[in-house]
């Protein structure tokens, strides 16, 4: 793997691409309601975006088996779908569901990227919790992180807490490095695997990795649905998404899309 450790100065460059994320991620929340579409989303958070004078990651990137680049500003996943939702004025936000919005931005040559999930209305019970889970999960990640841990012993401890609460994490689809390129090295799975004991990532100051959690309600099994983009759970359950861009510093962690 070829990790790339940022310095200060570039980490607080981070930071300032957080900040755009962020602030459209809290826009985009207060926005969401039974009746809105999620291209009046994309379009709000790439308003935001560009008056900051950034610009959207998501938007154009290349597609893979056949699909076109990327149209959106940002990736709007409904209930059963996990990630990689293409905004539409055709998908129109209902009372009861679940909307994951993941946006990522780059200003000044430097990246953030973060994703969250709002509950519309009334939830069933279990689909409450599974947003509350997957939300803890990413805040445990957080509050465990320092120098000197290796990502295994992290992610175990929150791996435990999911299953533990009765859902399932994708496998798929996991966190990644992040700094002057949206995807760098590491990846960053939310499990343990062989792969990972193998080869995992000591966590040291300078490492800024994009952690993101993708916890469904049933079974973990994912597929690419028809549009070669988004990601579905095969049992057509509902998933919860949640993302920071985290760094790693001296005295602990700095979450940068705060």
């Amino acid at each position: 793997m070829a990790i790339r450790l940022k310095t200060p100065e570039q980490i607080e460059r981070m930071r300032q691409a957080g900040r755009i994320v962020r602030q459209a991620l809290t826009s985009l929340g207060e926005m969401i309601a039974p009746g809105v579409t999620t291209e009046e989303l994309d379009r709000r958070a790439e308003q935001i975006c560009l008056a900051a004078g950034g610009r959207c990651l998501f938007k154009g990137v290349p597609g893979r088996s056949g699909a076109g680049p990327f149209p959106g500003s940002i990736c709007a996943s409904i209930d059963k779908e996990v990630v990689h939702g293409i905004p539409s004025a055709r998908r129109v936000i209902a009372e009861g569901q679940i909307v994951s919005i993941d946006f990522g931005v780059k200003l000044d040559g430097w990246c953030g990227d973060a994703a969250e999930t709002f509950i519309v209305g009334s939830v069933p019970e279990d689909t409450r919790r599974l947003v509350e889970v997957t939300r803890n999960a990413l805040a445990m990640t957080v509050s465990m992180c320092r120098p000197g841990l290796f990502w295994s012993e992290v992610v175990r401890v929150t791996q435990d807490y999911i299953e533990a609460e009765g859902f399932s994490i994708v496998r798929e689809f996991v966190g990644h490095g992040i700094g002057r390129e949206m995807h760098e090295d590491p990846k960053v799975p939310n499990f343990v695997s062989r792969e990972l004991v193998a080869r995992d990532i000591r966590l040291e100051p300078g490492l800024v990795l994009a952690v993101e959690p993708m916890v469904n309600l049933g079974s973990a099994d994912v597929r690419c649905g028809p549009d070669g983009w988004t990601i579905v759970t095969c049992d057509g359950r509902p998933s919860a998404h949640f993302e920071h861009t985290l760094a790693i510093t001296e005295s602990g962690v700095t979450v940068l899309t705060e």
